[in-house]
């Protein structure tokens, strides 16, 4: 039997639970899949496109130990009386995706789970709701027990893959974050992914600066932090190159001459990945403890409810989990 995987509904004003109902009403199951969040945000939806009941509500997460092939439903108990209100950011939709997360962590950590799905929140209703995290990444990366500092933020389409040495921080701090070891850290989980999707090609390394600091006549972190970081990678027999200035290195990853590209801070790194891949890609959380993906897209309020949002991220998201938790 394959191992289960969960599905947390993130915001279930916004996005996930549509995606949900859109694309596994119709998608035969190999394994059991644990979908947690409130009931009535699935329900509105399975009413609103006209589809049948495709899960079966359990009373206990556990219950998904050794069940059979198909989807579930656990809503946990704070959950129940959930105030839906689709397509509005407020924070009772962050509740609702901080409390769903909070029970997965707590199955994965347990082994009651092994893999992990999540439909996007929104950090700043996640803020208000009393979670005190920026988003998914530091999130797991706390509660699971690794630590924000032992993850690496992944989002990878098909022909660009890009790993993030800092996440959400203001950007007035990123120069502080990037470290010779945070980089190493980001080095040595991405060599891994990438080993594992079986892509043969170096990793890229991005400058923080403009023209990766033109020889420090811009900047010195990369003759300082970065440089030596590049070196002792290769040290270790990691096939890494770099670092490249930020607006050219990303049009030759892909052209297919990197594997992957490990960028300085966020938009450096996700500006042209979604250029490329705005509605495919998929988010990975490198270094926990358990496989971690989500689609690389935001609640999408605005069209909630319409049945217009692609399926093509949920749906790579899902497949990608599948994949890294039968490996």
């Amino acid at each position: 039997m394959k191992k289960n995987i969960c599905i947390t509904l993130g915001d279930p004003n916004g996005l996930g639970p549509e995606l949900v109902c859109r694309l596994l009403a119709g998608r035969k199951p190999d394994r059991a899949f644990l979908m947690i969040g409130p009931a009535n945000s699935l329900e509105y939806h399975l009413e609103r496109l006209g589809l049948d009941l495709f899960y079966e509500e359990i009373n206990d997460p556990k219950q998904i130990v050794g069940a059979k092939a198909g989807y579930y439903l656990y809503c946990p108990e704070k959950l129940k009386n959930f105030k839906l209100n689709i397509g509005v950011a407020e924070p009772e939709g962050g509740r609702g995706a901080g409390e769903a997360l909070e029970t997965a962590v707590q199955l994965l950590n347990d082994k009651i789970v092994f893999g992990l799905v999540t439909c996007p929140l929104n950090k700043a209703m996640l803020q208000l709701a009393g979670f005190d995290f920026p988003g998914h990444t530091e999130f797991l990366a706390e509660r699971s027990g690794v630590g924000r500092d032992n993850v690496c933020m992944h989002l990878g389409g098909p022909k660009l893959k890009v790993s993030l040495v800092s996440t959400h921080p203001k950007f007035r701090d990123i120069p502080a974050l990037v470290t010779k070891e945070r980089i190493l850290r980001c080095l040595d989980l991405t060599d891994q992914l990438v080993k594992s999707l079986g892509l043969e090609q170096p990793i890229a390394v991005c400058g923080l600066n403009p023209h990766a600091g033109e020889s420090g006549r811009i900047g010195h972190e990369e003759i300082d932090i970065i440089e030596p970081a590049i070196k002792e990678a290769n040290a270790k027999g990691l096939n890494v190159e770099g670092p490249f200035p930020g607006d050219t290195i990303f049009y030759f990853a892909a052209q297919g001459a990197y594997s992957a590209v490990l960028a300085m801070y966020h938009d450096q790194g996700l500006a042209p990945l979604k250029l490329l891949h705005f509605s495919e890609a998929v988010n990975i959380t490198l270094g926990l403890p358990f496989p971690r993906t989500s689609p690389d897209h935001g609640t999408g309020y605005d069209i909630t409810g319409t049945g217009k949002a692609s399926l093509d991220s949920f749906k790579a998201a899902l497949e990608t989990a599948e994949k890294m938790v039968d490996a």
